[in-house]
Formats: structure tokens, C-alpha cells, sequence
């Protein structure tokens, strides 16, 4: 039996290659909608390409593991009247969508926000801000 090597990014620490590798996730359907993964100094921002899609389209939850569930549903029904043939013609178009991406330790979940713009469903985690330890002391002088 051949074992097919996972693969890692080897400049990248692996808690990153979890989140970025989303392979053994379970997506709806074969034409899943790209996502990218941006990060900064103070957050990650996931965008996720979403035509003609509303605000109305999407559920952005954290779910009880902690992890990011994106789903997006989507039923139109255009109608289109032709005159000389006397009948009325539907065209239906439903699309479904579901994405859930483990997230960093580093992110604040009390702090996520989402919004739809352009066809483009952005998703901002910030990250968690460390505080420094506070290194103000008297010097004892010798």
C-alpha cells in the first residue's frame, strides 16, 4: 500500500498550513466559490468570491469547536414571458454552499465581522492582542 504524503508548506508553521489547507474540508458542491486568505499584522481576512449574491445569502457562525462555518444558499427564479408562443418560461437557479476553515488560536472570535461587497463576501478576524508585561522597575544603584 502507497501512503501519498500530506502536503506542507515548510515556510510556513503548521498551525498556518491548517488553516490555509482546507482539502479535507467537506464542501456542498464541486463548483465551491474561491476563497482567499490575507494576513496582517492584526488579522486575517478571508474573501470569498460570491456573484449576485446578498447578504440575505450567507450564515457566517463560529461553531461549538471554535472553528469558522461559512454557508451561503441561493434561490433565484427568473421568468421570462414570450408573446408569440403564448407561454410563460422559468428558468430556476439554486446554488448551496458550505465552508468551515479552522482557525488560528490567535483570533479573537469576539471580534469577527463580515460584510458583502461587490460580489465578494469578506470575513475580518482580528487577532488577539498580547500584552507586553509591563518592564518599569527601580534599578538598585551599587
Amino acid at each position: 500500500m502507497m501512503m501519498i504524503p500530506a502536503y506542507r508548506n515548510v515556510w510556513m508553521p503548521s498551525l498556518f498550513n491548517d488553516f490555509f489547507n482546507t482539502d479535507n474540508m467537506p464542501k456542498a458542491n464541486a463548483t465551491a466559490p474561491a476563497i482567499n486568505v490575507k494576513v496582517s499584522d492584526n488579522e486575517y481576512t478571508v474573501e470569498l468570491a460570491a456573484p449576485g449574491m446578498k447578504k440575505e445569502d450567507f450564515s457566517v457562525k463560529i461553531n461549538a469547536d471554535g472553528d469558522l462555518t461559512i454557508k451561503m444558499e441561493n434561490s433565484r427564479e427568473a421568468k421570462n414571458e414570450d408573446s408569440k408562443a403564448h407561454y410563460l418560461r422559468r428558468e430556476f437557479s439554486y446554488s448551496k454552499f458550505e465552508q468551515t476553515l479552522i482557525l488560528p488560536e490567535d483570533v479573537d472570535k469576539e471580534k469577527i465581522e463580515a460584510h458583502v461587497n461587490d460580489g465578494v463576501l469578506t470575513v475580518v478576524l482580528p487577532k488577539t492582542v498580547k500584552e507586553e508585561p509591563k518592564i518599569a522597575r527601580e534599578i538598585t544603584i551599587g
